[in-house]
């Protein structure tokens, strides 16, 4: 059975995003394009909320036609259409580029998409991650930590009921100053 991976760049200060929707300050080069194109291009499918999606399917379509694209980011754009995709979505009625719209988190209909997807499933997007988190449905974290405290925007992690016990299992720091995190769920309780 696949798993769920959240992957997201974040602040120092636990940011994904600043004020008026700014990312311009996430540094991405190509070394750590590269990391990301190694681990999503085995994933079995995308999974993103209506803002997330529609930010990708404004650029990545056909961003390896423009010549200054880079060859990560050209890889990348391979992979995002190849790829199935899961919008979360209650307005919006249909998605291009080989995508399913999808109404609401339900964590048997989720089970059934990691059995369909030995791979596992990339999710993105904050507030898809929230709602996956409160049905404790995010097997892994992906967090990429930007060397930047941003003061203020919006957050990675809005404020929840609902705990989830980590464990650490990688890090790793890039040359560009980026620090991943990578955590497992930590199913069996605080102590383990």
């Amino acid at each position: 059975m696949g798993k769920i991976v959240l992957f997201m760049s974040v602040s120092v200060d636990g940011f994904m995003e600043g004020p008026d929707r700014d990312i311009g300050w996430h540094l991405v080069d190509d070394e750590l394009h590269g990391y990301f194109n190694d681990q999503l291009a085995g994933m079995g499918a995308f999974l993103s909320g209506r803002v997330t999606h529609e930010l990708m399917a404004g650029f990545w379509p056909t961003a390896d036609s423009d010549p200054a694209i880079t060859g990560p980011m050209r890889e990348f754009a391979h992979i995002w259409r190849e790829k199935p995709k899961y919008v979360f979505s209650s307005t919006l009625q249909e998605a291009g580029w080989n995508t399913t719209v999808v109404r609401d988190v339900d964590p048997e209909d989720i089970a059934a998409l990691k059995k369909q997807y030995p791979g596992g499933l990339a999710l993105g997007g904050a507030d898809l991650a929230a709602a996956f988190r409160e049905h404790d449905l995010i097997d892994e974290y992906h967090l990429c930590v930007h060397p930047v405290l941003l003061g203020r925007g919006k957050p990675l992690f809005r404020d929840s009921d609902t705990m989830a016990a980590l464990r650490l299992v990688e890090t790793r720091a890039f040359g560009n100053g980026v620090v991943l995190l990578r955590h497992e769920r930590a199913r069996q309780g605080l102590s383990g």
